[in-house]
């Protein structure tokens, strides 16, 4: 079987990535209201981050975990997209696979609660 010729090579191949990178977030903080919350704390902690007397490695740490909720949360509405465009019924493995992309999004905003209480309080 022989693949589709890929018109995007090289420095076209990232430039058009980039574009779609951008269409995906556009669409997350259009339809996403979880994500648009998590930027909304993700801006206020990253500024908050070089208001605080750590070092270098601590503050790129922290605001690090804080990127990470936001990378874990398209992630999860990209799983939900996919299981909502399936079908609108319920179906054990839909749900399962929501719970499971929910789950990874509060694991993520756990660790910031570690990490930064980690870092402020000890």
């Amino acid at each position: 079987m022989t693949q589709p010729e890929n018109k995007n090579r090289g420095v076209m191949r990232f430039f058009q990535a980039g574009i779609y990178s951008m269409q995906g977030l556009k669409a997350a903080y259009r339809h996403e209201e979880a994500f648009r919350q998590e930027l909304f704390l993700a801006v206020v902690l990253i500024v908050a981050a070089f208001f605080f007397d750590v070092s270098v490695l601590e503050r790129l740490f922290m605001i690090a975990v804080v990127v990470l909720v936001l990378i874990v949360e398209l992630l999860n509405s990209a799983v939900e997209a996919v299981v909502d465009r399936i079908g609108p019924e319920h179906h054990e493995l839909s749900g399962r696979a929501k719970d499971i992309g929910s789950a990874a999004v509060f694991i993520a905003l756990c660790q910031v609660a570690v990490v930064w209480g980690g870092i402020l309080l000890w």
